[in-house]
């Protein structure tokens, strides 16, 4: 078996890399349900709230906007944040990994670098 050209290697490895990356497409906003109904600015008040885009995450006392997005190879996708919390000064860096929900493929999982998940989403309507 003859080795590959490594230009063909290569092609190879990023179009699984864009196949992985496509395993979870944020091009749609996904949320529970006060999220998706605040997706366009605070229009319910609610305490409980998850919103999921490509660029952030909106939860109801904080928000995190992405600098770097990594593929995993079980199909999640490691996000790299800067969150800010309702009532402190600054931003924190953190680590967040969204993946398909294992009761239902449609729904995202969100979780913090820890693994305590934050909640499910699902894409809004």
């Amino acid at each position: 078996m003859r080795a590959l050209h490594p230009a063909i290697a290569a092609t190879a490895v990023l179009a699984a890399g864009q196949a992985l990356a496509a395993g979870i497409d944020l091009s749609k906003p996904y949320g529970d349900k006060y999220g998706c109904i605040n997706r366009n600015g605070q229009q319910v008040a609610a305490d409980k709230m998850l919103l999921l885009t490509g660029k952030e995450l909106i939860t109801a006392a904080s928000a995190c906007t992405f600098s770097d997005k990594h593929p995993q190879a079980d199909g999640s996708l490691v996000v790299t944040a800067k969150c800010e919390a309702e009532g402190e000064e600054g931003q924190a860096p953190a680590k967040l990994t969204i993946k398909r929900s294992a009761k239902d493929a449609k729904k995202l999982v969100v979780a913090d670098e820890d693994g305590n998940v934050m909640g499910e989403v699902a894409r809004c309507k």
